[in-house]
């Protein structure tokens, strides 16, 4: 599992941290990667990731999942979306528009995602609600599971870890 954080986080944010042990203890191999600022290079940066971390695993890149919190998990999905060959696609908190701004939708790579997608989000997630997100992922050409958790943007790790342990095992 390639795991990417939010625009103003780090490899290091708690719930990638949390991830990271748990999946780690599951026997799941997980490496947790930087991005950087613009979604014009962060998509380059995920294939780059995706293609060293295969390689020291041995395997290809079709046989790991990658995604994130956030923008992370927006840039690992236009990755996918754009031809990265992977087993799955993992969204927390994914931000299908900003706060109060409705309208300003960013969707239009969905439909080209055809790989599993597990999409872990915040009940009050001001980025997106639980009808949105059902809404939107639909357009999704792959299989989706969409799990919602309480709080908002920012959920307690234990639900979103313990969703993200169940769907990979």
């Amino acid at each position: 599992m390639l795991l990417t954080p939010g625009a103003s986080a780090t490899r290091d944010h708690a719930t990638l941290v949390a991830l990271d042990a748990a999946l780690t203890d599951a026997g799941v191999p997980v490496r947790r990667v930087d991005l950087p600022r613009g979604a014009r290079a962060a998509p380059t940066r995920v294939v780059e990731e995706t293609t060293a971390f295969a390689a020291d695993l041995g395997v290809g890149t079709d046989r790991l999942v990658v995604g994130g919190r956030s923008f992370g998990g927006r840039m690992c999905s236009v990755a996918v979306a754009d031809g990265l060959p992977v087993a799955g696609l993992l969204l927390l908190s994914y931000p299908l528009h900003p706060p109060a701004k409705p309208e300003t939708l960013r969707v239009a790579h969905l439909p080209r995602v055809t790989v599993p997608v597990l999409a872990v989000s915040g009940a009050s997630d001001p980025y997106g609600s639980p009808a949105e997100l059902t809404e939107h992922l639909a357009t999704l050409a792959g299989p989706v599971t969409l799990v919602t958790v309480p709080g908002g943007h920012a959920p307690a790790d234990p639900p979103v870890v313990d969703a993200v342990r169940t769907w990979l095992t």
